[in-house]
This record gives structure tokens, C-alpha cells and sequence, in this order.
């Protein structure tokens, strides 16, 4: 498929906080939340529908299931649930003791395990932590403190963790243990400043450059394994939130934004959801093995 950078609007979801795309091979379709909706979106590539289904509290990311269905971090913690959206319950509590939390972005690694993290409701510095969601339900922390604790992404060979903390204006590279899913020698990536806006959801490719979105600025960055910045994504709306590749070939990068305390005058399609073809491919989405 001809490369085409210029992004797409697919979806005029005007969400709250749109976030969280992950692809679904097996159906062909695109998972994506609203956060401030409580919303779990599925848009199917083949007709171009978009639905959506509710759900108890504040959803901050999902992910599949190997045995089928959905992994969910809410508001409260670790959820699950059937793929036709029965049997929805907390799996494990985060954080129960700090009501003025929530989680926010996660993703499962290649072993089966979910990671997410939590922020302030009222985005506090050093409110939140990263945890890992073991398969047996066991919860470990990861990362203490984070201000905002955000995209998350793993380079092909598995050597690497991205990592980005948006109040600390930067994504964060580790060593990365596969087999134990352990971390080790934190670094900086990239740094985005203030003035610029707020590193938020990441996806990375099979070159292994991450692509960044840039909360604020109306951009998706893709950055070289190095930290060099390799190229800038322009769209339409300026809260982006988080990209995501999908499509049969997985050339197709989908990105998700926010409407919320946006204009609609100025931004008619904030919240929307859109997709360009980069003219490179990402890696399949893992599945949490609980």
C-alpha cells in the first residue's frame, strides 16, 4: 500500500479523552477507549462502524486476553471481561487506599503480562507508579514514583522499555529482561518541553523507532532507537493522545485524541479517531496470559 502520511479522520467520536488504540488481528477491527466516557470502542476496518459499549468507572487502557475477552485497567485497578462484555470484575485492586488516583495507559508485554500505571485525578507530581499484572493476578510495582504514567512499548529484539512519564516532560528508556519482565538502568529517550506539550501514548515499529504522541502539541514524533528525531506527524487536532499500528499488514497507524476543554469551533474533529500510512510497519499487539 502507497505510504501516505497525511493523517485521516475515521471516526468523529468527539470523545472525552479518546486513548488506547490496540489492533485485533483475529477480527480485523481497532479497540479504543474514552477515558471521560467510560467508553470501549471497536471500529471494524472492513465496514468502517464504530461502536461502543459502557462500562463501570474510568477505563484507562485495555488489552486482549489469550483465553479470550479483555483486560482492563480502571479506575480502581485490574478488571476483566468477556470479548461479548459479561462477567466484568476486578481481577486485582491498585492503589485502593489513594481514591484521588486512577490508572491510565497500559499495554501486555510478549510473556503475557499487563502493564499500567496510575496519576492524580488532579494531576499531581508523583502521585502515581507503574505496576506489572502478572498472569496469576499477582500486582507488582515497578515504577515509584511517576507524576504521569503513560505510553509504554517495547523494542523488537526485547532489550528495551519505553517509558513515558508526562509531568516529567520525557519517555525514558530501560533494560529490558524478557523472561522475568524485569527493568534495569533507566535513561532518558527524548525530552518534550513544557512549552511544547506532554509526552502521552507510544507505539514502537519493527525498525524499532518509537512514535510518540504529543498531548498539546497536535503531533505524533517518531524517534531513532538513539533519541534522534526522525520525523513529525501534523494533525488536525492538538490533544493527541496515543498511536497504535493495525490494518491486515500492520502499515496502518492509528491514532487516537481528545475533545475534552478543547473548542469545537477552533477543532471540530478533537476526540476524533484517524489513520495514515506511514510506509512502515508495527509489531502484532501481545496478549495478557491471565
Amino acid at each position: 500500500m502507497r505510504p501516505d502520511p497525511d493523517p485521516e479522520l475515521l471516526v468523529d467520536a468527539h470523545a472525552a479523552i479518546g486513548e488506547g488504540p490496540v489492533w485485533d488481528a483475529e477480527r480485523g477491527r481497532l479497540l479504543w477507549i474514552d477515558i471521560g466516557g467510560r467508553l470501549i470502542h471497536e471500529f471494524d476496518r472492513r465496514t468502517g462502524l464504530d461502536t461502543s459499549w459502557s462500562v463501570p468507572l474510568m477505563v484507562g487502557a485495555v488489552s486482549l486476553r489469550r483465553s479470550g475477552g479483555l483486560v482492563m485497567a480502571m479506575q480502581d485497578g485490574f478488571w476483566v471481561c468477556e470479548r461479548d462484555r459479561s462477567g466484568q470484575r476486578r481481577m486485582a485492586a491498585v492503589e485502593a487506599d489513594r481514591p484521588e488516583n486512577r490508572m491510565n495507559d497500559g499495554k501486555s508485554d510478549s510473556r503475557g503480562r499487563f502493564w499500567a500505571g496510575t496519576m492524580g485525578l488532579d494531576a499531581r507530581p508523583g502521585a502515581g507508579a507503574l505496576y506489572r499484572l502478572d498472569p496469576s493476578g499477582r500486582v507488582r510495582t515497578m515504577v515509584s514514583p511517576v507524576g504521569l504514567s503513560n505510553g509504554l512499548g517495547w523494542s523488537p529484539d526485547e532489550r528495551r522499555m519505553y517509558y513515558a512519564d508526562s509531568l516529567a516532560h520525557r519517555v525514558d528508556v530501560f533494560d529490558y529482561e524478557p523472561e522475568e519482565g524485569l527493568i534495569s538502568n533507566r535513561a532518558t529517550l527524548a525530552e518534550v518541553p513544557a512549552e511544547v506539550g506532554l509526552p502521552d501514548g507510544l507505539c514502537v515499529d519493527v525498525e524499532g523507532f518509537v512514535w510518540l504522541a504529543v498531548f498539546g502539541a497536535g503531533e505524533v514524533r517518531r524517534y531513532s532507537p538513539e533519541g534522534g528525531l526522525e520525523r513529525t506527524l501534523r494533525l488536525p487536532v492538538s490533544k493527541v493522545t496515543c498511536p497504535a499500528f493495525g490494518g491486515e499488514r500492520l502499515d496502518e497507524l492509528y491514532i487516537t485524541s481528545a475533545g475534552e476543554g478543547v473548542d469545537p469551533a477552533r477543532e471540530p474533529h478533537a476526540g476524533g479517531l484517524f489513520r495514515c500510512r506511514p510506509g512502515v510497519r508495527g509489531m502484532p499487539a501481545f496478549q495478557f496470559a491471565g
